[in-house]
Parts: structure tokens; sequence; C-alpha cells
């Protein structure tokens, strides 16, 4: 009985090796290669850095692996979200939905984390821990990694430098000044009397700037079900008319998209806005009376609010994969370790405006 038993319990064994095995040899193969389709934010040039990568692993990688990416989307943060929503509700007249693709966290979590891969079951703790956590963590929803980091961005204040200088020379004001918000609002009045009732800045995310300001005030933001704000709150009100008061008097104003093409235009003198928009500023200002000047582009930090803890956001948008088979699964993942590698991340963000995600490049 005893040699029977011992009999069963090893072919139990060597079944479960077998099946264990057998989970963990690849599904690929450079004979068969999986292709995947990708949609990306990064440039609506033809001269795409992520097109060239993505050139360069199907060469290298994908060739020996078999895996094959094929960019079939490049368009803007700014549409990317709604042409995802599109394509996984099967809208009419939509693409067809990617497999790998930019996402912001918020539009994930539209999607649905259930139908993403989930990048913990593919990178161990260890080669997380490589990476920046709070990028980590800003891509986790419902404890699963659905947006993984590639490359994320901040907010700048950028000033057309020829204007300012002319602008600084009658009226005695100066960089230094912008260094507080108190001094920013300073400077925009001035440049609003000075110009003729021009405003001095397009912000990009106005709503934020006054988070942020209250933040540095020691507010307490909490998402409850009321909603994020405490209407009673003092800070709040004074985060509010500290701003407002600019708007509504012409001094400062909302961009009609990206604060960049009013600067480039001379609509406004400046612009705050993601400091990925760095590419898509010339080097030169056109007026609406087609007259020209060097932009001599200056980027500034934000305006800082008191002396007290200062907060600077982090934005941009992650990789997600959409959830089909174990075999495009897999060959995401590969794509995304060597994506991420330390010297090819940096230089990716080098020439996007981004900043990397990986602790040594950081």
């Amino acid at each position: 009985m005893k040699k029977l038993i011992s009999m069963v319990l090893a072919t139990i064994m060597i079944i479960t090796f077998m099946f264990t095995g057998c989970s963990n040899k690849s599904t690929l193969t450079p004979e068969d290669p999986v292709t995947l389709t990708m949609w990306h934010v990064y440039g609506e040039q033809a001269d795409s850095p992520m097109n060239r990568l993505v050139d360069e692993f199907n060469s290298t990688v994908g060739q020996e692996k078999g895996i094959i990416i094929t960019v079939t989307n490049v368009t803007s943060t700014s549409k990317i979200g709604s042409q995802l929503l599109d394509a996984q509700s099967e809208k009419p007249g939509s693409l067809e939905m990617p497999d790998l693709f930019s996402a912001h966290t918020t539009t994930a979590m539209k999607i649905g984390s259930d139908h993403l891969i989930n990048w913990n079951d593919y990178f161990s703790q260890e080669e997380l821990s490589n990476f920046v956590p709070e990028f980590i963590e800003d891509g986790t929803m419902d404890g699963k990694l659905t947006v993984f980091p590639v490359s994320k961005s901040s907010y700048a204040l950028y000033i057309n430098g020829s204007k300012f200088d002319q602008f600084a020379s009658e009226t005695g004001v100066n960089y230094d000044m912008l260094d507080t918000w108190e001094g920013f609002f300073d400077v925009a009045e001035k440049y609003y009397e000075w110009s003729g009732r021009k405003a001095f800045c397009a912000y990009d995310y106005l709503i934020r700037h006054i988070e942020l300001d209250m933040l540095a005030q020691n507010e307490v933001l909490e998402y409850t079900e009321d909603g994020w704000y405490d209407f009673e709150s003092e800070t709040l009100k004074s985060s509010w008319s500290k701003f407002a008061s600019s708007l509504v008097q012409g001094h400062t104003i909302i961009s009609d998209l990206y604060a960049n093409t009013q600067v480039m235009t001379g609509e406004t003198l400046a612009g705050i806005g993601s400091t990925a928009a760095v590419n898509y500023y010339n080097d030169t200002v056109t007026y609406p009376d087609n007259t020209s000047e060097p932009m001599d582009l200056h980027v500034l930090p934000l305006p800082k609010t008191g002396n007290g803890t200062q907060y600077m956001p982090q934005t941009g948008v992650g990789l997600s994969c959409f959830k089909t088979t174990e075999q495009k699964a897999e060959a995401a993942s590969i794509f995304l370790h060597w994506f991420t590698e330390g010297e090819r991340n940096l230089d990716f963000v080098v020439e996007t405006g981004y900043m990397p995600v990986n602790n040594t490049s950081y």
C-alpha cells in the first residue's frame, strides 16, 4: 500500500512539473511572429522618436523573439482618450482597438482594469523597484498596475524672451519677479497696461494651479462623495480669488487648447503648460501682421506659494495593453522591458521633452 501511494505521489509530482514547465515556456516563435498594433502620442510628425524605437525593436529583439509592432495611430494626449473609448465600444467610424496604447490613468479606469494587462504579472518586485515609486503608484488602480510609466512630465512657465526683454527694459520688471504667484500677477498686470490690454499668460491647466496653491497652504484635498472641495474653506476662497481676479481683468487667460500656440502668435507673452510642450515651441514668434522675431524661449519653474512645502504635479501618459491572448501579453511585456531600460529610456525622454521613469536615469 505504501509503495502504491509513493508511486501515485511521484506521478502527481511529475505531472505537476510538466505543467509548470509548460506554463513557463514562451508562447512566441520567430517562425510565426505575433503582431501588436500600437497607438501613441509621441509626436504627430512622421519622424516620431517612438516610431524610430519601434523600428529598432522590430529589427532586433522583435525579429529574434517573433514580435512585430505596428503603429496604427499617432495622435495627441487630448484626443487619444476618446479615441480609445470609441474603439472599445466599436463606435461606427472608429479605429480598431489597439493592443498597446498610451493612456492616462483616468482613461484606463474608464476602459476597466479587467480589460487591461496587469503589468505586475510580468515584472518582478525587484524589477519594479528600479522605477520611481510615485510613477508606479500613479499607474496602479484596483491593486493592478495597468498603466506602466514610460515617460513623465510636469509643468513649466514658458516666456517669449525677446518680447519680455523689451517689456522689462521699459518697466523695470525681471524674471526673478516670476518666482512667486504674487510677483507673477504683478508682472501680468504691468504687461497688460504696457502692451495695450494684452494678456500676459495663457494657462493650460488652471484648476491644477489652484489646487497646488491650496496644498502649499496645507489644505487637504481628499475626494469624498460630495467632491474634491470644501466650499466653506477660506483657503479655497483665497486661492480661487487670486487666480480669478487676474482672469476677469484680462491679465491672464485660459488657453484655447495649448498655450504654446498663443505664445508663438504673440497673443500672450507667456504660457504655462506641460514640460513636454517644449517640442511644440518654434524658434520664432509670428504676429498677426506677419511680422516675426526670434523667440529666445525661456523656461522657468512654476511660481511658488509662500515659503512652505511646494508641490509639482506629475503628468503624462503610460503604456497599457488591451487584454486578448497570452501570446500578445508576453510580446507586450518583452517590448516594455526593452523600452524602459536605462539609457534607452533616457535617450527617448530627452528627445520628447519628458522625464525618465527608472531610478538610475531619473
